[in-house]
């Protein structure tokens, strides 16, 4: 099971015959070189219109192929595999992220008299990961660097059971929401790197932040950044009278009544809420 925002979705348990991946040892050099040469210039043209970045690839790849038509051929498989990989990120990222529950959006950058780039990355990141181990927050984010400026900085969206540091109110300007507010910083995160915003997430806002986050997967080129134990699934017995309707590409999936039962091999577990999910197994 997952939550899509709104409801939950079932996807029956049903065997596959999995088709063998390609063997990438099968490749040649010459079409591993295409490939990595394709990747560099796509990820140096990511901000250029889609054309002038298509031409652009055409022209730098050109040597490399007999013809025109297999030139054509392999740049549109290629564009057509990045295409199939972000929708595929954009999936788990919201199936994780629904399936949890958020405290706050938060923005991080750094003050250039206490690190410098490379160390508040690091540095940053190892905070987050200790935060996860000791006191049980839960974060999922995206580096990404400001239009005007190229300072990097971090969004994200974090769950924070035991908070650390002081809040400071701070009243200025939102670019996720274009709009005057009231944001707060926090003392701990002040202190060893430099701004940062703690925003409250509501049902709403949530929604909100995460189209914020999914924004930058493209735009940056980042991966997004999961701390551990963030599932994609749970994992229930259905009955047939919670199933309201099948949906999906060949009615594969099934949408649930938002009051359905959870069932654990044959033990009801209970009614459906964040407790109650937390019993059940996960999955990604």
């Amino acid at each position: 099971m997952y939550n899509d925002g709104s409801h939950y979705i079932a996807i029956p348990q049903i065997k596959q015959s999995w088709k063998k991946r390609k063997n990438q040892s099968t490749q040649s050099i010459k079409e591993m070189e295409q490939k990595q040469t394709f990747e560099k210039i796509y990820n140096e043209n990511k901000d250029k219109p889609k054309k002038e970045k298509i031409e652009k690839i055409k022209s730098e790849l050109k040597e490399s192929f007999n013809n025109e038509e297999q030139l054509k051929n392999f740049v549109n498989a290629n564009l057509e595999r990045k295409k199939r990989n972000l929708i595929e990120k954009r999936k788990r990222l919201y199936r994780k992220a629904y399936l949890q529950k958020w405290s706050y959006f938060c923005t991080f950058t750094y003050d250039s008299e206490k690190l410098n780039e490379e160390e508040f990355r690091k540095k940053l990141n190892e905070c987050f990961k200790k935060l996860s181990y000791r006191k049980g927050w839960k974060y999922i984010g995206v580096w990404e660097r400001s239009p005007t400026n190229k300072r990097l900085h971090f969004h994200g969206i974090f769950y924070t059971p035991t908070m650390i540091g002081n809040f400071i109110e701070q009243k200025d300007y939102s670019t996720k929401n274009h709009k005057m507010q009231i944001t707060y910083q926090n003392t701990y995160f002040l202190e060893r790197f430099g701004r940062n915003d703690f925003e409250e997430i509501n049902q709403y806002t949530l929604s909100q932040s995460i189209t914020y986050i999914t924004k930058y997967i493209e735009k940056s080129g980042e991966r997004i950044v999961y701390s551990k134990n963030l599932p994609t699934y749970f994992i229930s017995d259905i009955m047939d009278d919670d199933i309201v309707c099948t949906i999906g590409q060949e009615d594969r999936k099934l949408l649930l009544f938002d009051n359905f039962k959870c069932w654990d091999e044959g033990v009801l577990i209970g009614e459906v809420s964040p407790e109650v999910i937390e019993q059940m197994k996960k999955s990604n």
